[in-house]
């Protein structure tokens, strides 16, 4: 090898690591967004690295997910459905749909994008509690079940145009996945997303550290004022679901009913678990499966992560005793942040 070419490669090689050194530091020295508001009647905070905002980007996004399956939205696409004007679907009610049919399915139906008409019987939907009789319970399974819908040349098909569709149990989590998406989409890699309690997390916080999010210790707190945590977990590039019956509840006669449905009966699901996180690799496949287990209760709910290793629970229950416990995957024990 020539005298010329060592120095040649010497140099270049010299530039190589100068380059680098000074792409980390400006990527380090590139500000940190947080963007906050209002979407889906919840509230969303979000925060990135980049060096402008793009909060009125990101509300874009939110606002698709929103034309596509909010029920409170009078021209999206699912409240089209629900009158049976018989639209065309999009790709997000598209891509919604089969995954909320697929949890269903393996979940035994614990999962149930056709229970809102018995939420809002019980009045869970309207902030305005009725105990019904058997009799109006009754009435209304007739029109409950996801395999009583199906998609079809993108069109929905319901076995009766009485039953009424409602994505809110997995439309959070799913605009979470909208703007993770959209994110990564402009080369961001260091965010964290979160809406109503469902988070995305990817890349480093502002400390250079992994995200680290709080589950939130299950007390009833109907005004929810309780901002006290049960443990704090690492999950970075992890999407993170919790779903509960701390907050949407009545007493009733000195019984506690929550707003859990269970779609094979009708009535508000009574067992121990008080709290239901899930991880996963997107948020609304997590934010799907953390409702299925509150309807299921924590032995059933294990039984179903046997058969999905890809997902990891936080569980919060109630013993025989009355005592708060709690029970994770074992592949969770190494982000639990606090040493629980």
């Amino acid at each position: 090898m020539t005298k010329k070419k060592i120095v040649w490669q010497t140099a270049f090689l010299a530039f190589l690591i100068i380059a680098t050194v000074l792409i980390i530091m400006q990527h380090r020295s590139m500000p940190y967004q947080h963007d906050e508001g209002m979407v889906f009647g919840t509230v969303y905070n979000i925060t990135y690295q980049y060096d402008s905002d793009i909060k009125q980007d990101i509300e874009a996004e939110l606002q698709k997910v929103d034309n596509s399956l909010s029920p409170f939205n009078k021209t999206s696409i699912i409240s089209k459905v629900n009158r049976n004007e018989n639209p065309k679907v999009d790709e997000m009610f598209t891509e919604v749909f089969n995954l909320a049919a697929k949890v269903s399915s393996e979940t035994g139906g614990a999962f149930d994008i056709t229970v809102a008409p018995l939420v809002n019987m019980w009045g869970f939907g309207t902030k305005q509690f009725h105990r019904p009789d058997k009799e109006s319970v009754d009435s209304l399974m007739r029109f409950v079940g996801f395999h009583k819908v199906s998609l079809r040349d993108g069109h929905v098909v319901k076995s009766d145009p009485r039953i009424q569709l409602d994505c809110s149990a997995i439309a959070k989590g799913y605009g979470c996945d909208v703007v993770a998406r959209y994110l990564r989409s402009k080369g961001i890699k260091n965010f964290m997303i979160e809406i109503g309690g469902e988070v995305v997390t990817s890349g480093q916080n502002e400390k250079q550290l992994p995200w680290k999010i709080g589950v939130t210790k299950p007390t009833d707190d109907s005004l929810q004022d309780n901002q006290e945590l049960q443990t704090i977990l690492n999950v970075t590039d992890k999407a993170m679901a919790t779903s509960g019956n701390y907050r949407n509840f009545y007493i009733d006669g000195g019984r506690k009913l929550a707003h859990t449905i269970d779609p094979h009966t009708g009535y508000p699901v009574q067992h121990s678990l008080l709290s239901s996180t899930v991880i996963a690799s997107d948020c609304a496949t997590a934010d799907a499966y953390a409702t299925s287990f509150m309807v299921l209760g924590v032995e059933k709910a294990k039984e179903v992560l046997s058969r999905h290793p890809e997902l990891m629970a936080y569980f919060i229950y109630s013993d025989k005793n009355g005592k708060m416990n709690v029970w994770f995957s074992p592949a969770l024990k190494d982000k639990i942040a606090d040493g629980q």
